[in-house]
């Protein structure tokens, strides 16, 4: 689907590190100035399974694209400065934002103390300012119109005028529950303190499932609804370079089913709204992604487009169920097989067959 996700956070915070555990790029040097960015398969057990069973010829995975944005710094007075590329965050769909919960004097870091609620609120800062100058440019852009009487404009200035007066009280747009219409309104702005986060605790190992600086941070994620997940940047990184069979019998030996980096990227895919669901033969398995509220005929376009224009059906099954059963003849005794028509929403799991005009 061409989604983005950017890694964002403090200089110290990990971020890099992570994003080479993330993409298993192993990039040996980065000087902070300049976007690294990859597309990475998501992971998915469930499709593990379906390539063992039907050992197709090919296989493709869900992607994603992950880009590590240079670390952001503190501006005076929080004046934006601090974020240099500021297009590469609007560019991107969801915030990864990496926190700091670990001590180390090895890894120095600019401030004295470690405190991820006070490292969140000066990366918000810096969302918010930018977020500012954006809104400003906008309410004076409607001005000529709104002096004319134009209702509609008058309306849409009134909201973004509403956005930006949360915004200088210090509370980004993504916490001031914008309703349908005001997020008409700064839709074009792409505001970066808008777009949905998941916070990302870098700790120190990866058996440090809980310590004083996690949970402030999931305290306070709670707060607003958004998801943390734990990992240890510098364990995962070199887990990634392991070959994918010793990766899994590591893991296994800690009790663990999926690495961190595994679950970072199903809490950004769910952040996201987003589902897979799945073609499958002895040609290919593979998994597409679409919006979680997407109807039949429109997840049929991401196979191709001319299914989304030529829809007349679609059959079903779960993959729980073929992978329970074991095989698509005995899913359909049990009568686990369903036709769907033009308004059935594609849930996660699906394994689809269209019939569509030519």
């Amino acid at each position: 689907m061409g989604l983005i996700c950017g890694l964002v956070g403090l200089p110290s915070s990990g971020k890099t590190v992570i994003f080479n555990a993330i993409t298993a790029a192993g990039v040996s040097s980065y000087n902070g100035s300049e976007k690294n960015q990859a597309v990475v398969n998501v992971p998915d057990q469930r499709m593990n399974k379906l390539v063992k069973m039907y050992n197709p010829r090919k296989v493709t995975a869900a992607t994603l694209e992950v880009v590590d944005i240079p670390g952001l710094k503190a501006s005076p007075e929080g004046n934006g400065r601090g974020i240099k590329l500021i297009g590469h965050i609007k560019d991107v769909d969801a915030l990864l934002h990496v926190v700091r919960c670990f001590e180390d004097e090895r890894v120095p870091f600019e401030y004295d103390t470690i405190n991820p609620v006070r490292d969140i609120e000066i990366v918000d800062l810096e969302l918010m300012a930018a977020d500012s100058l954006t809104l400003e440019k906008k309410i004076t852009r409607l001005a000529k119109k709104v002096r004319a009487g134009d209702k509609d404009t008058i309306r849409e200035s009134v909201q973004c005028e509403k956005v930006y007066a949360g915004i200088q009280q210090g509370i980004p747009a993504r916490k001031q529950s914008l309703n349908s219409q005001e997020l008409s309104s700064v839709r074009e702005c792409n505001l970066v303190s808008l777009k949905p986060v998941v916070y990302v605790a870098n700790v120190k190992t990866m058996n440090d499932g809980h310590n004083l600086y996690l949970d402030a941070l999931i305290q306070y994620a709670e707060a607003e609804g958004a998801e943390v997940v734990a990992v240890c940047g510098k364990d995962e990184a070199d887990i990634s370079q392991l070959p994918p069979e010793d990766r899994i019998d590591f893991l296994r030996d800690l009790g663990l089913e999926e690495s961190s980096m595994e679950r970072l990227l199903h809490a950004a895919y769910r952040t996201l709204g987003l589902v897979s669901f799945f073609t499958t033969g002895e040609d290919e398995v593979r998994a597409w992604t679409c919006q979680r509220s997407d109807k039949a005929p429109v997840a049929a376009g991401k196979i191709h487009t001319d299914m989304e224009r030529g829809f007349i059906r679609m059959d079903v099954m779960h993959c729980d169920d073929l992978l329970t059963l074991g095989s698509e003849a005995a899913v359909a005794k049990a009568g686990k097989q369903r036709v769907e028509g033009r308004e059935y929403e594609v849930q996660d799991g699906d394994i689809v067959t269209v019939l569509f005009n030519r």
